[in-house]
């Protein structure tokens, strides 16, 4: 038993090794259309990256918005893997909102959120 899932394991390790590094995809929306004054949900999906060393933020206005929540790392086909980070908001006039990502040690990236009004 402990052999077999030994080799399960190594066969899993070998192929996460193997797989490229592929930069995030990105994309930054909100759970309702966004109308000013409006609670809403800001969320920035994370997809199609390798490895998994990531970090995702949520800003108002270049401030991080405390209370947000990610959701548990999950790998696609291909060892690729994707991330959702969602916070509570409701959007005002002239502030902007963005989601932050840095995959690996890269320079840090940042999305902004366009309300469809």
């Amino acid at each position: 038993m402990w052999l077999r899932l030994a080799v399960v394991a190594l066969v899993f390790l070998c192929a996460s090794c193997s797989a490229k590094q592929t930069d995030p995809k990105v994309q930054v929306y909100s759970r309702n259309p966004g109308e000013f004054g409006k609670p809403n949900v800001l969320i920035c999906y994370v997809s199609g990256f390798h490895p998994p060393d990531i970090t995702i933020g949520l800003y108002k206005n270049g401030v991080e918005i405390p209370g947000s929540t990610q959701t548990d790392l999950a790998f696609e086909q291909g060892w690729q893997f994707h991330l959702t980070k969602y916070v509570d908001f409701t959007p005002q006039a002239g502030e902007q909102y963005t989601c932050r990502v840095r995959h690996m040690q890269n320079v840090e990236k940042s999305y902004t959120w366009e309300p469809d009004m």
